[in-house]
């Protein structure tokens, strides 16, 4: 089997190659040095037989991450499984967004997301954050390893097992906890940040979508009802009324680019300030962040 050649037969050649190049490195050590040479040409048969299950799954529309059990995010590599959303670059922006003057430590200059100088010891204890809908654990994670105290809450069970085993791996302290945001039971902080990435993607929108995301992402992930676009976030400031540190608490949305000024509404209509809508790489209203007074 070709396999380049097959993958091209679905995906646009760029695409293809970068696809492809990411799964000749990945699971067979091979560099784009090594695939100009035509290394892999010289794969065993026992590589072959598994290039080839793996080239047909691809095929399938399969997106690469589910099928190598991993993606990166802010550096690192987690594990993934169509139990969870695939990590975006999106969601590093929202990482990104988190305000200098909050993290207890300044070590995360390493991955380009805060300049800060590092704080006294004393001051790095006692900072709480909680993610909304963990997933992979990505968002959690990443800001655990910060130096943050962090709660993560997803409704499903697959997705805090996936999350669980990340953070076991990368060697990060969470407190997962099985809870649906839309009717909490869990009674935990007061945090300093609340960040979330809901589910905010229209039913209506989904023909407009890919369909490797269609097919084999978590749909309980991905939507919500075209008649209540706003649910989540409204169900995460009604939790953040009592949860949320009043004065210097901070709130961080990841949003539908649709609905980005709707969701600042709300944030302002609950009191928050300094509510402010920020654009991604490529343009469009993502973000909403803001402060609880």
């Amino acid at each position: 089997m070709n396999y380049l050649h097959e993958l091209q037969s679905i995906y646009p050649p760029g695409e293809a190659r970068a696809i492809y190049r990411m799964l000749m490195e990945v699971r067979f050590g091979l560099s784009h040095t090594a695939l100009l040479l035509g290394k892999d040409k010289e794969l065993s048969r026992e590589e072959q037989a598994e290039a080839e299950k793996l080239v047909l799954r691809l095929l399938r529309h399969e997106p690469i991450q589910y099928v190598l059990g991993q993606a990166d995010f802010c550096g690192r590599t987690f594990r993934v499984a169509p139990g969870v959303l695939i990590p975006r670059p999106e969601t590093e922006e929202l990482v990104k967004n988190i305000p200098p003057s909050i993290p207890p430590r300044g070590d995360l200059q390493a991955d380009g997301l805060w300049s800060s100088p590092p704080r006294g010891t004393e001051e790095r204890a006692g900072f709480r954050m909680l993610d909304v809908g963990t997933g992979s654990g990505c968002i959690a994670i990443t800001l655990a390893l910060a130096g943050y105290q962090v709660t993560a809450f997803d409704i499903s069970e697959e997705a805090l097992r996936i999350a669980r085993d990340n953070a076991e791996r990368l060697g990060a302290e969470v407190d997962f906890v099985q809870e649906d945001i839309l009717h909490p039971t869990h009674k935990c902080g007061p945090f300093d940040i609340i960040v979330s990435n809901p589910p905010y993607i229209c039913r209506s929108e989904a023909t407009q979508m890919d369909e490797n995301v269609l097919r084999y992402e978590p749909h309980l992930a991905l939507f919500v009802p075209d008649d209540d676009p706003l649910r989540f976030y409204r169900a995460i400031v009604a939790y953040a009324e009592e949860h949320l540190v009043s004065g210097r608490g901070q709130m961080l949305f990841e949003v539908n680019r649709a609905y980005g000024q709707a969701v600042q509404e709300l944030m302002r209509q609950a009191g928050y300030a300094d509510v402010q809508l920020c654009q991604d790489q490529y343009g469009n209203d993502r973000i909403v962040k803001g402060r609880k007074t």
